[in-house]
């Protein structure tokens, strides 16, 4: 039987079964491997062959105490045994693994027997991680001794596990028969190893499966014991796996992989790491980040890994850029650190997990270039076309490229175009001439590439034959212009085309600094150069159309200034500005038979050239049916059904069957709507008759008092119909103003309607004017009124079309009119003639003395073989020489043709003749028929009565 040095035995008393059982596990394990190697029971007590065995027998004898720390040792023993090569074994090497081991310690105890101290097994010991327990069987085939490891490894207590049979307690009772041979043939001396499953007492009964070395040893009085080595299985497997997983994760992960120690040196690396940087995995090893990274990225990872190492934060997603060996190429990697622990806890290095982002990081840049592109085009279409001015579209063009595009830009467009030639270059030789619009730059003082000298903004230029410029406007496709060695260090010359016509050309520049232009550059300068052409040939379209519209619209307006009897007339028109559309404001002044005049204003709904031609229509139609001398509401009723007639194909007729038979077809585009004010004043009465269709109320001032808005009901608009208008007639008293407009004067987008009507009021009678204002003694001129009106009010917003028409009364005088009733008999013509006689000698009248007695004469006779009633008789004298015979029949003369063999009917033939003009009208009470003569000395000369009665055979 071995012995134990007593040295070895003070080391009992540690809590730590590695601790206190080291000493005894020494000699204990020497004497197992000796009984291992004999495969037998043997009689002999030593065994080492080294002879290490002896020093311990030389000691002396063992007490009960040394033999129960010996059983301990076993665990012990393990403890110090070689990690790796317990992690290399499988199920069945655990014998051989405690038989190192214990081998291991036998040395160690051979050298305990001097001044050597024994070992503790360093932090991160293989023996942190697997489960290896001892314990020891005496004679009596019972458990005698039970180590802190095995109560840890089967959960029962050593006052429990003592006295219990382990082959009853452990083993399943199907296999206790063959547990309790292999128990005799131990106890009869033989080793035995191998796996055993086992199951602990109690009612959970846990299931386990350890792998056992038994060793028979020698108890005091020369009986046979044993010592128990446990090993669980399980952990070993599960290990095993680990292992296998890790090195699978090294040795075929996609993903450089690398492990740092805590000096921030790389221990060990994978082979996609190598692969990248080149060499094998161990030449690798004790690098460190300066190794694969430049300055300053090596300092800024370098700090980052230290402090993964004193906080334990992990890193998630942390991208690096470098360059590999042989490459100068930039490439990016998106790295993740976190820190490595060991079975105790104790931080041992970093894990740097790295993917290759390159790839990723060129499509981001793509993409978020692609993306930079959508939302500067979607900039264009909300920025660009705003307005329909030319220049201003250039402009809007300019604020978005620049600086978001490119440094510089400029804008030519062809010069034929801006002055409205309808006949532009197209491809043409690249050299017509250009204007220069608009210029942008996001450099100071930076000289543009295009010519030799830079061209300012509004000169007119062209470029050579031979320039990039030029061939970019001959074959409409973009050029790269050549750098100058200026700052310029990129320029693009890119047509503008819409609908297959080159209208200018862009420039985009880029300084030196930024990327040049790519393909993808190429292509947004094309997209956004011809949007903006777009835009520019529907303003210049706009443009065209614009000023057609107005000179359409100028040209049905009453030319230069109009006159009227009675009246001074000042009127004014403001079309919208560029950007809107002409409207279909429209004013007239029409002189009426009897020194009577109409006044008419009116607005069509709508813009655009259509409106102006619905405007020219409805002005000719007010003419013709004011001509015929119809009352006001006879007027815009006519005026109604003409208007509504507008939108329908078959005239005026056909919109009247269509609203009789079934409703009218929906499409606003072809209705026609209008408002309109009708007055007719008599200069000799001063009386003014109003009719209103849908329009602004008129104004009127009278002397000494307040401006004031006429109470004329508002009808329906025209070409609505369906509905009568009303008629209002107003006494005007000598000096009065009249007013009439349109909404333009007193409504826009800033100033509601009510308080521009009162500013329009107000306007009229305000107390500030000068002394020759309208209530002073000395009335100024309606010219200056009007002006003072449209500075007074909002008129320069250029929404919408301003018409004023303003009148001032100015009645015939009591002397200039000559009125007689005439009885129902034929002495009434000689007396028309003699009252005619004494009137035109009285107003120095003699050159017409003759014919306006032989007019007379006829209407005067007219009168009483036709006529009914009374007859009158009013001479009108003015800018003109208006007779007038009035009685009360209805029938309207008619002129015909007489033939030459009749005696009469050539009457209204020689008023015809004689007279500048005649016609006549219904009244309230009959007829009145009348002739106008010029004055002597005007424009028209008199017509000689003699020839005139020549004529007429």
């Amino acid at each position: 039987m071995s012995e134990i040095p007593a040295k070895a035995t003070k080391s009992t008393g540690s809590q730590n079964p590695s601790d206190r059982a080291r000493p005894e596990a020494a000699e204990d394990s020497g004497l197992g491997g000796a009984t291992r190697d004999s495969g037998a029971a043997r009689d002999r007590t030593g065994g080492d062959p080294t002879g290490r065995a002896s020093e311990g027998r030389a000691s002396g004898s063992r007490s009960p105490g040394s033999r129960v720390s010996g059983a301990r040792g076993g665990d012990a023993g393990v403890s110090d045994g070689d990690a790796s090569a317990v992690g290399g074994q499988g199920a069945g090497g655990a014998g051989a693994v405690a038989g190192r081991s214990t081998g291991g310690a036998g040395v160690m105890g051979g050298h305990g027997t001097g001044d050597s101290m024994w070992q503790t097994s360093p932090p991160g010991s293989m023996y942190d991680y697997i489960k290896v327990a001892s314990f020891s069987i005496g004679p009596d085939g019972l458990v005698d001794q039970w180590s802190l490891r095995a109560e840890q490894l089967f959960g029962i207590t050593a006052a429990r596990a003592v006295g219990m049979d382990p082959i009853e307690a452990f083993v399943d009772p199907d296999r206790r028969e063959e547990g309790q041979r292999k128990m005799a043939e131990v106890l009869d001396g033989r080793e035995w190893t191998g796996v055993v499953p086992f199951r602990v007492p109690g009612p959970e009964g846990v299931e386990g499966l350890a792998e056992v070395y038994v060793m028979p040893t020698t108890v005091e009085g020369g009986e046979r014991a044993a010592v128990c080595i446990v090993v669980d299985v399980r952990t070993l497997r599960q290990i095993e796996t680990d292992l296998a997983a890790s090195q699978a994760i090294f040795g075929q992960s996609p993903f450089g992989f690398l492990l740092i120690d805590t000096d921030l040196r790389v221990r060990r690396a994978n082979q996609r790491f190598a692969s990248i940087y080149g060499g094998e995995v161990d030449d690798h090893r004790g690098r460190g980040v300066h190794d694969y990274l430049r300055s300053p990225e090596a300092e800024r990872v370098e700090a980052t890994l230290r402090r993964v190492m004193e906080t334990g934060d992990s890193i998630t997603d942390m991208h690096i850029t470098g360059f590999v060996p042989g490459s100068e190429e930039r490439r990016h990697w998106s790295i993740n650190l976190f820190r490595v622990h060991s079975g105790t806890g104790r931080p041992i290095g970093i894990a740097w997990l790295a993917t290759d982002i390159t790839a990723r990081r060129s499509a981001a840049r793509e993409a978020a270039a692609a993306r930079r592109n959508l939302a500067l085009l979607n900039e264009a279409g909300t920025r660009i076309g705003n307005s329909l001015d030319l220049e201003t579209t250039a402009r809007e063009l300019l604020d978005v490229v620049v600086p978001g595009f490119c440094d510089l830009a400029t804008v030519d467009l062809y010069q034929g175009l801006l002055v409205g030639d309808e006949t532009p270059p197209g491809l043409a030789d690249g050299s017509a001439e250009l204007r220069r619009v608009a210029f942008a730059s996001a450099v100071s003082d930076a000289p543009f590439v295009g010519g030799p000298a830079p061209v300012s903004v509004g000169a007119v230029h062209h470029y050579p034959f031979n320039s990039p410029c030029a061939d970019a406007l001959r074959t409409a496709r973009p050029q790269q212009v050549p750098e100058d060695g200026s700052l310029i260090q990129s320029t693009l010359a890119v047509p503008m085309v819409a609908h297959d016509t080159v209208v200018g050309l862009v420039q985009f520049s880029r300084t030196k600094g930024s990327e040049p232009f790519g393909e993808r550059d190429r292509g947004l300068a094309v997209e956004l150069a011809a949007r903006a052409a777009v835009c520019i040939d529907n303003a210049r379209l706009y443009r065209r159309e614009h000023e057609r519209a107005l000179i359409l619209q100028r040209s049905l307006l009453p030319p230069g200034d109009p006159e009227a009897s009675g009246l001074d007339i000042a009127c004014r028109y403001l079309p919208g500005n560029a950007a809107t559309e002409v409207g279909g404001d429209w004013f007239d002044v029409i002189e009426l038979p009897g020194h009577r005049t109409a006044l008419v204003v009116g607005d069509v709904m709508g813009r655009g050239l259509r409106a102006a031609v619905a405007m020219g229509e409805l002005r000719t139609a007010v003419r013709t049916l004011a001509l015929l001398d119809l009352e006001p509401a006879e007027v815009l009723s006519a005026l109604d059904e003409i208007a509504r007639g507008l939108g329908t194909p078959g005239g005026v007729q056909s919109a009247s069957r269509t609203t009789a038979g079934r409703p009218r077809d929906k499409d606003l585009s072809e209705v026609y709507l209008a408002t309109c004010v009708y007055a007719v004043y008599d200069s000799v009465t001063r009386r003014c008759t109003f009719a209103n269709a849908g329009h602004l109320p008129p104004v009127l001032v009278e002397p000494g008092e307040s401006a004031l808005m006429l109470d004329v009901p508002p009808g329906m608009p025209l070409g609505v119909g369906g509905e009568p208008f009303e008629e209002v007639e107003v006494e005007l008293p000598e000096g009065a103003l009249l007013a009439l407009y349109t909404d333009g004067l007193v409504e826009s987008r800033h100033h509601p309607l009510d308080e521009g009507l009162q500013a329009f009021v107000g306007a009229l009678t305000d107390p500030a004017q000068p002394p020759t204002a309208l209530r002073s003694d000395t009335p100024r001129s309606l010219e200056d009124v009007c002006d003072h009106v449209l500075n007074t009010l909002d008129t320069h917003h250029g929404e919408d079309d301003i018409a004023l028409l303003m009148a001032r009364v100015q009645g015939l005088p009591e002397d200039s009119v000559g009125d007689w009733t005439l009885p129902r008999e034929p002495r009434s013509v000689g007396r028309a003639r003699e009252y005619a006689r004494a009137r035109l000698q009285a107003w120095d009248l003699e050159p017409l003395i003759d014919t306006a007695e032989l007019l007379v004469s006829e209407l005067v006779t007219n009168a009483l073989r036709y006529g009914e009633g009374e007859i009158r008789l009013r001479l009108l004298l003015d800018r003109t020489l208006v007779c007038e015979v009035w009685d009360a029949g209805l029938v309207q003369p008619r002129r015909r043709r007489a033939r030459d063999t009749d005696e009469g009917g050539r009457g209204l033939q020689l008023v015809g003749l004689l007279s500048a003009a005649w016609g006549s009208r219904r009244t309230p009470r009959g007829k009145t028929v009348w002739f106008e003569l010029p004055l002597p000395g005007g424009e028209h000369g008199l017509t000689d009565p003699a020839e005139a009665l020549l004529s007429l055979f």
